[in-house]
């Protein structure tokens, strides 16, 4: 029986992958089908590969869970105009599938995800239930089980709301087009791509880990899987060549996180904020360009100052593979990700079809060599990752919709939004740093994306209300979700590289939030100088984007503890304070940087000579 059930598992995957193609290129079905179906492929594949308890195999209960599941959703196709009719008025039907929906959503959640969404999930529909007797400022008149289960199941706005909605035509492809990558070997020709471009230079595996591991994460949208993905290649490197294990792994997580900032894909997620925003895709991106480089010039420059510190090199001439003859042997394998970036920002199509179309280019140009080339079980197997690859975030998204269907249902969000205003009384600097801290607890336990839904929900009223733009204070919480990943003590990209380096994981994340820690401060930045998500005069955006870059230099040389040469401790302190004051945009702040940053550069170019004087 276990053969026949992992054949069926694999046949529903490539069923979900082939299903996702076609609507992606000949348009989606309308909004109820199109994520009915979704779902109901997610449950059928977790049931059938995901045993109750891990490490046993599957068994009858798991059958009758996808026979549930499978009924859940023919439920709703084949009764969706009777229920639209009588929306509002639920059948005794209307409220078993109800519950039923909701009981799958929670165990699909718990086995591919884990415990701790569940039990956020869990907890809103207690406050659903428990209105009436929760403390005045959370308090609602309650609803009963009937009104919660068909709020869920017969609506749009529960659990088959906007996240499972962009889960179901957006995120599905990118996720299947990052299968299709891994199976064509263009994962390989991007990490070779970028050891020929850094691999000779100073710290130059550490280099590679950053280049690569942000073409990854772009794509992956999964801090852990892209750790685990570029982190067995890099992280060796990176210690071979000196860097300390925790260093190695910090590095990797970092940049591994990283990705998701990075348009055009980051990890889907533009599309996410561009539902939820009313925004265009394309202004979502163009928005996500300078924080992204920001983060990126602060990640490069620790590790290069590292390497100085510590007087690494880079790796052997031997050892780096030659970027002319990379790109001749392989270049081709990147087409399909430039066929991509054209049709999404030249074409300006619609998601959907600008990833079939990169799928559909990325088989073709793998055949052009016969060892990229995919044979039928090879292109079957691809369909088959992109569908399981797709289960957290098809889990995440259906639990996320519970969590958005109370907010809808009870009216929490202005509540909470009230709440976060009242404790911060009005202050714009508080009410930020308990956004900030909301994004953080939230993201330490949940997918970016789920994480990015919920504080949307809860935590960006307050902001708005406050002022705050609303492009600004979306990817402000969704920059706290993504880096809770490298943020103690639930660091998982940090613990994942550790668990690689063979370091402590405690060290590792606490390194991780040192050389990523503009990444804290580059969001407050954006939320009052929007020129930094280029929005603007040209003038005003090139120079806050120089001296924000030049800040985020400057907080790495104080991190790591080299500018010029080795620093004091007075020399870091007027140094991260330079650094601040150039990060934050204005005339005043810049001019007082500079004053700040001339006694350093004065003394550190003295104790370079000195130096240089005692070594001759």
């Amino acid at each position: 029986m276990g053969k026949t059930i992992a054949i069926a598992a694999t046949l529903f995957a490539v069923c979900m992958s082939l299903f996702h193609l076609y609507t992606g290129c000949f348009g989606s079905l309308d909004p109820w089908s199109q994520r009915v179906v979704h779902l109901t492929f997610g449950f059928l594949i977790t049931f059938l590969s995901y045993p109750v308890l891990k490490g046993k195999k599957i068994s009858v209960f798991d059958i009758l869970l996808a026979l549930a599941s499978l009924a859940s959703g023919a439920y709703i196709i084949l009764n969706m105009d009777a229920l639209v009719d009588r929306a509002g008025l639920p059948t005794m039907p209307d409220v078993v599938f109800g519950v039923l929906t909701i009981l799958l959503v929670l165990e699909m959640t718990r086995r591919v995800i884990g415990l701790a969404l569940v039990i956020v999930a869990a907890l809103f529909l207690l406050y659903a239930y428990f209105g009436p007797y929760l403390p005045e400022a959370i308090a609602h008149r309650g609803y009963d089980i009937e009104r919660i289960s068909s709020h869920m199941y017969t609506t749009l706005e529960g659990i088959y709301g906007v996240p499972i909605g962009v889960s179901a035509t957006f995120v599905i492809l990118f996720v299947i087009f990052g299968a299709f990558l891994e199976a064509t070997k263009t994962g390989d020709f991007f990490i070779n791509i970028a050891n020929s471009i850094a691999g000779k230079a100073r710290g130059g595996p550490a280099k590679v880990a950053v280049i690569s591991s942000s073409f990854f994460g772009t794509i992956s949208g999964s801090a852990v899987a892209n750790v685990v993905g570029t982190g067995t290649y890099t992280i060796p490197l990176m210690k071979r060549t000196g860097y300390t294990p925790h260093f190695a792994a910090s590095v990797e997580a970092v940049a591994s996180s990283g990705g998701q900032l990075v348009p055009p894909v980051m990890g889907a997620a533009a599309f996410v904020i561009s539902e939820m925003t009313g925004e265009s895709y394309l202004k979502i991106c163009i928005a996500a360009i300078i924080p992204s480089l920001l983060y990126y010039i602060a990640l490069f420059t620790s590790v290069h100052k590292e390497a100085q510190r510590v007087g690494l090199q880079g790796l052997q001439a031997h050892e780096v593979p030659s970027f002319i003859g990379t790109l001749k042997s392989r270049g081709y394998l990147a087409i399909s990700a430039l066929v991509l970036i054209y049709l999404l920002a030249v074409q300006l199509t619609s998601p959907s079809f600008a990833a079939f179309w990169a799928i559909v280019s990325s088989i073709i140009l793998s055949s052009i060599r016969k060892d990229t080339r995919l044979d039928l079980k090879g292109f079957i197997r691809a369909l088959e990752a992109g569908a399981k690859s797709a289960l957290s975030v098809v889990a995440a998204c259906a639990a996320a919709g519970i969590v958005v269907g109370v907010v809808t249902l009870t009216g929490l969000g202005l509540k909470f939004s009230g709440a976060i205003i009242s404790l911060a009384q009005g202050n714009l600097y508080l009410t930020l740093f308990f956004a900030m801290i909301a994004s953080l607890i939230l993201g330490m336990g949940l997918p970016t994306t789920a994480a990015y839904i919920i504080c949307a929900i809860l935590a960006v009223p307050a902001l708005t209300n406050l002022g705050v733009g609303v492009l600004s204070a979306h990817l402000f919480v969704f920059y706290f979700a993504i880096i809770s990943a490298i943020t103690p003590p639930v660091a998982l990209a940090a613990y994942a590289g550790s668990a690689i380096a063979k370091s402590s994981p405690m060290q590792t994340a606490v390194t991780a939030c040192r050389i990523g820690l503009a990444a804290f401060i580059i969001p407050y930045m954006f939320v009052f100088n929007p020129a930094l998500l280029m929005s603007g005069g040209a003038l005003s955006i090139i120079w806050v984007a120089f001296t924000a870059s030049v800040g985020v230099f400057l907080l790495s040389c104080s991190t790591i503890g080299w500018f010029l040469t080795s620093t004091s401790t007075w020399e870091r302190v007027l140094l991260f304070a330079t650094s601040i004051l150039l990060i934050e945009p204005r005339l005043t702040t810049d001019i007082i940087a500079i004053a700040l940053l001339i006694p350093v550069v004065i003394h550190q170019v003295s104790s370079r000579k000195r130096k240089l004087v005692e070594v001759s």
